[in-house]
């Protein structure tokens, strides 16, 4: 076993957080009820309904609304880039690909949803983070470890669900930003919100010149232009409620890349477009039974514009789900989602099109008292191409004290093979099963007072049936890699009155079990750190994102490790005025992201600094 993975360094932890939890216990007391408020935030990705994320038998964090509302310019990337248990890598800037490795995990993963809609694209099996806007998002939320139980497939390392905002209050906003690079955003909302019925429409627009997407000298600069809307109505009532959301963004991207035909960089361009339909429903049967209903449409188009090449992507869900209260402690949630796929992609050379059908049950079963929560739930998913996959989990939470506990997860997950994996292009492979893990992970959380809290997780995951290339003929892909990973994260969170300060840290070793090599793109360590005042007047404050080196590519190949800063401030004028400003990597410190895969050893590059200022008027 690993020295990492001893126990004896975590079991000494947990007892030494649980002799000062003693010793501080009289003044616990005292500040029971602001602790418990911070305690008692509200998440829903962990079990499909809503938990005080103190109970949840996981790690699980939260990208918080006002991290968000820093600046509407932001990308998504940017946004997760917070999180220490994500390596989020970037080919360049505005528009470019974008991957996200959770806790030492393959790029595909990591499962991406909006608002219980999946967003990763099973003909890839990635999702197109860099073509989706920020305008709309409540808060995100990242659930880390398996979670295929409730969620299907690519939940190997953990879910990303955005949560968007939903009117609390009728009004109407107006909000520009505008940078460097000439880079500027323009948005624009109305909320309706009375008598539990609620409306609210967004508009939005995003320009930029861009930055060089490679440091090869004169390259392309990554010019993106994006333009979308949103629009939801619904009603809540107690016992019922019914809601319909339709998003839409759509614009264009330059990118480069090397062509082994002309051994030389091409200058290219694509037109993109998504768009997300989720209508979902409750309905409270009885007092201890409720029912929840789900149907949604997601279409992601791309067109090639030099060559000739259109890719779409739909996918339409069906999901229901009932929750029965057994007794005050213990409840069973049941669910089936019926998942109909459909891919086409037309090229100058032919065309390609597959349908792929998918049914997943699940249930779960859940236990919460006062010391002990437990979550213990499986799920079988029934294939039309590999046939049926069973997985599991079990995870414990149990309080010590009130604000000290500590929790255990154990689970299985799978990622099935994409749509491209089993039949588009000479490396297909129709007979490609699902890859599978194997994760456990124990920690602990700690609430000293009202101004200190800190936490750490250790954590190991095997995964089987890895899906790679072929290192012998025919080259075609198989299931044919295995890999291993093994990881520490802790954090720290500080807050009195108006300032605040938060530190999280990732250690993971992610190698390729059969060759004990490191895994690409995977740094060892990452840090992030944030402090700050705000209020509802003003604020300010600044935020570090640090990485060490990682592989890329081969033995040879490598990106150095790098740090940025990022600094904010805004000023509340008066309820209907507000001025902001931001500057991302405010040292301009430029730093690899991927090789490239040339014969010229060229690296894509970060998107470099980004100084704006903005506007917000509300009526």
């Amino acid at each position: 076993m690993s020295n990492l993975f001893q126990p004896t360094a975590l079991v000494g932890a947990i007892a030494l957080a649980m002799g000062f939890s003693t010793s501080v216990f009289a003044t616990e007391s005292q500040e029971q009820p602001a602790i418990n408020a911070a305690l008692d935030t509200l998440v829903v990705t962990a079990t499909r309904s809503e938990e005080k994320i103190g109970n949840v038998p996981a790690r699980i964090s939260i990208i918080e609304p006002d991290v968000i509302e820093q600046s509407p310019i932001a990308q998504l990337s940017d946004l997760l880039r917070s999180e220490a248990a994500l390596n989020v890598v970037q080919l360049g800037g505005f528009g470019q690909q974008t991957s996200i490795f959770m806790r030492g995990t393959d790029s595909d993963h990591t499962l991406v949803l909006r608002d219980g809609v999946r967003l990763n694209n099973d003909a890839s099996g990635l999702a197109s983070l860099s073509f989706l806007d920020t305008t709309d998002i409540h808060q995100i939320e990242v659930l880390k470890g398996p979670a295929s139980v409730l969620y299907g497939t690519n939940a190997i390392g953990g879910v990303v669900q955005i949560i968007s905002k939903t009117p609390e209050q009728s009004g109407a906003f107006i909000t520009g930003e505008i940078g460097e690079n000439n880079t500027y955003k323009a948005l624009v909302g109305a909320d309706l919100s009375e008598n539990d019925i609620y409306l609210q429409i967004r508009g939005q627009r995003l320009e930029s010149d861009g930055t060089a997407i490679t440091d090869l000298e004169g390259a392309t600069k990554s010019n993106y232009e994006q333009k979308g809307f949103s629009a939801k109505a619904g009603i809540e009532k107690e016992n019922y409620g019914i809601s319909l959301d339709h998003s839409e963004n759509q614009g264009n991207s330059i990118y480069q890349n090397f062509s082994w035909v002309t051994l030389d960089y091409e200058t290219k361009s694509h037109d993109f477009k998504n768009a997300v339909t989720n209508l979902k429903t409750y309905l409270q049967l009885n007092e201890n039974l409720r029912a929840n209903a789900r149907i949604s449409h997601f279409k992601d188009e791309l067109e090639q514009l030099k060559s000739f090449e259109n890719t779409t992507y739909i996918a339409d869900e069906y999901e229901l789900m009932l929750k029965q209260q057994f007794t005050p402690q213990q409840n069973v949630i049941v669910g089936i989602t019926h998942k109909a796929l459909e891919t086409e992609t037309e090229k100058s050379s032919g065309s390609f099109q597959q349908d792929l059908n998918t049914t997943g049950y699940y249930l779960q079963h859940q236990y919460q008292a006062d010391k002990l929560n437990t979550q213990l739930g499986a799920r079988i998913e029934d294939n039309e191409k590999f046939g049926t996959h069973t997985v599991g989990q079990l995870g414990v939470r149990y309080h010590f004290t009130p604000n000290f506990s500590i929790y255990s997860n154990l689970g299985t997950a799978f990622k099935a093979p994409t749509v491209n994996d089993l039949y588009y292009g000479s490396s297909a492979n129709p007979e490609l099963e699902p890859e599978e893990s194997t994760s456990y992970e124990i920690g602990f959380d700690h609430q000293i007072n009202n101004q200190w809290k800190y936490g750490a997780s250790l954590y190991h995951t095997d995964i089987d049936n890895l899906i790679d290339y072929a290192d012998s003929a025919p080259w075609g892909l198989d299931n044919i890699s295995e890999a291993r990973m093994q990881g520490l994260e802790t954090f720290a969170k500080w807050a009195q009155d108006d300032y605040f300060f938060k530190a999280a840290y990732q250690y993971v070793k992610a190698t390729n079990a059969i060759k004990d090599t490191a895994l690409l793109r995977r740094p060892r360590q990452t840090l992030t750190l944030s402090t700050g005042i705000q209020n509802e007047h003003y604020g300010l404050s600044a935020s570090l994102v640090a990485k060490s080196k990682a592989k890329d590519w081969s033995t040879t190949q490598t990106t150095p490790g790098y740090a940025t800063v990022d600094l904010h401030a805004y000023w509340n004028i008066n309820p209907y005025l507000k001025l902001f400003s931001n500057i991302q990597n405010v040292g301009d410190v430029e730093y690899k992201a991927a090789y490239d895969g040339s014969i010229d050893g060229v690296y894509y590059i970060n998107g470099g600094r980004l100084a704006s200022v903005g506007v917000t008027v509300k009526y």
